[in-house]
């Protein structure tokens, strides 16, 4: 496999083994916390069940975010080097790495921001990134099926995880539980796209191919064999130097 197929091939690896599990394991605390809310004292639920679901939430923040930039910058990145977007559009190019290293700095920022003004600003700076990066030219969005798309599920998910990072004081410090409600909607929401990343996920594995798939994946769609029965001659690839 080439270096790209590596590299695409992160994104479901690091999905599998780190989000989806620690997903499961933020579940289950959720709902412990809510248990023991509702028995009260004489619950068998240990009482630290609830640091332990914020530490996990904070965790699986940073792995969303991180899996959707890693698969963010395979597209982006890989376009630029492809059609040599560097020469043709260097102050672009500048831009875009930029917008990655904002999307970094404020997410690292968020987790340290105590204060809601700033909070709220680089929880928007870091979602406004994500957006302006899932904008750009390689990135596989499949937006004629945007209520199917990999790309629409996984960028809203990230958002919503960010939100909730970003009102996680608000919840303790609410007395209302207004603010609890909402982490619940927002995450509930989450859970649901989350099924429908697995759902997507796989199906993009099959319609994304490997760097020695293209130039035959390319024809079958040229000659729109996936609306249609066709036969196709297989297009020659370039050998290389032995």
């Amino acid at each position: 496999m080439e270096l790209s197929d590596v590299i695409l091939l992160l994104h479901p690896v690091i999905a599998i083994v780190v989000v989806f599990p620690l997903l499961g394991v933020v579940l289950n605390r959720a709902l412990q916390v809510r248990q023991r809310r509702l028995t009260g004292s004489q619950s068998k639920i240990p009482a630290g069940v609830g640091q332990e679901h914020v530490q996990l939430g904070r965790w699986l923040t940073g792995s969303v975010v991180g899996i959707v930039l890693l698969a963010l910058a395979n597209d982006v990145l890989g376009n630029i080097v492809q059609h040599n977007i560097w020469t043709q559009e260097p102050f672009k190019v500048v831009l875009i790495g930029l917008t990655f290293g904002a999307a970094i700095a404020s997410l690292m920022l968020l987790y340290q921001a105590k204060s809601r003004l700033w909070r709220g600003a680089f929880a928007t700076l870091s979602s406004v990134s994500l957006i302006v990066l899932g904008s750009q030219d390689g990135v596989y969005r499949k937006t004629e099926q945007w209520y199917f798309s990999h790309y629409y599920y996984g960028v809203t998910a990230a958002v919503l995880m960010i939100v909730s990072l970003a009102i996680l004081l608000e919840i303790y410090q609410d007395k209302t539980h207004r603010w609890r409600t909402i982490h619940i909607v927002l995450n509930s929401i989450a859970f649901v796209l989350f099924i429908g990343q697995g759902i997507t996920g796989t199906q993009s594995l099959l319609e994304v191919p490997l760097h020695w798939q293209e130039p035959y994946v390319q024809k079958l769609y040229e000659q729109q064999c996936d609306k249609k029965p066709c036969t196709i001659q297989a297009p020659s690839m370039p050998q290389k130097p032995q």
